[in-house]
């Protein structure tokens, strides 16, 4: 069982940065991709970024590219996603989860995830 817990949300202006972070209980952390969510109002939760388990991987919605870095320590248990020049379509709900599927089959969809947290608003206003 791995239990996660984002932080790190809150409002910000067009154009600035947040970085959220992730933490997860469970001495098997290492071994788990994971992967960053999102979940406007309305709208379906979609893949936003994924890392692979040692960190030496990582897969990046096209709408976040060049824009959002995802990045782990293992010896923390702590996963982040520091996001920049964050834009308003960028507002919605961040959810981390935590897959055993192997990294050669890159997840971008939501049902390999085996565990979630309970996610944390951001919100940009322009």
């Amino acid at each position: 069982q791995v239990q996660l817990v984002e932080s790190g949300g809150g409002l910000v202006q067009a154009g600035g940065s947040l970085r959220l972070s992730c933490a997860a209980s469970g001495r098997t952390f290492s071994s788990y991709a994971m992967g960053w969510f999102r979940q406007a109002p309305g709208k379906e939760r979609k893949f936003v970024a994924a890392i692979s388990w040692s960190g030496g991987g990582t897969y990046y919605a096209d709408s976040v590219k060049g824009r959002f870095t995802v990045s782990r320590d293992n010896a923390k248990n702590t996963v982040y996603l520091q996001m920049n020049s964050l834009k308003p379509d960028d507002t919605a709900v961040y959810y981390c989860a935590a897959t055993s599927a192997p990294w050669t089959i890159v997840v971008v969809t939501t049902t390999p995830y085996s565990f979630w947290g309970q996610g944390t608003q951001v919100t940009v206003s322009s």
